[in-house]
């Protein structure tokens, strides 16, 4: 487990786009925290990071947006599935060409494949945040240690 503070939203997007870099199709990026605690901001640093041009914002809605970029980047928000077991297809994006983002994980955990990169973003004031980086395999571990080297 990693412990990383971000003094500004520009530090969040940077560890973002720094962490694509690194990234492979058919990677999961899982992130928790409060309202506002800096899921989405984290998400628009790794899609451009991974060559996303559009505009992203939170899937609240839609569930899942997908972007073309050098990988395709899948944006999840699935804080409307609590208290549901609906698989609307996760294996498909898990395992398909893209990097998966999933906001509010924790509500499809028996979803999720067993490797993963777990980020915990807790808001200690308005500017700060902590990111917990919890890696699920080796790969991911690898992953952060070379991250952290940066």
């Amino acid at each position: 487990m990693y412990r990383l503070k971000m003094n500004h939203e520009q530090e969040s997007l940077q560890l973002g786009k720094q962490l694509a870099e690194y990234l492979t199709p058919g990677d999961v990026i899982t992130l928790d925290g409060d309202l506002g605690a800096g899921k989405t901001t984290f998400s628009k640093g790794l899609a451009k990071g991974l060559g996303v041009k559009r505009t992203v914002n939170s899937p609240t809605y839609t569930i899942v947006k997908e972007y073309r970029g050098r990988i395709p980047f899948y944006h999840m928000d699935v804080y409307r599935l609590e208290d549901q077991d609906e698989d609307i297809g996760f294996d498909e994006y898990f395992n398909g060409e893209g990097v998966s983002v999933v906001e509010w994980s924790k509500f499809i955990e028996d979803f999720l494949p067993n490797e993963r990169l777990e980020i915990q973003i807790n808001k200690i004031d308005d500017h700060q945040r902590e990111f917990i980086l919890n890696p699920k395999g080796n790969r991911f571990q690898q992953i952060c240690e070379e991250l952290l080297k940066i």
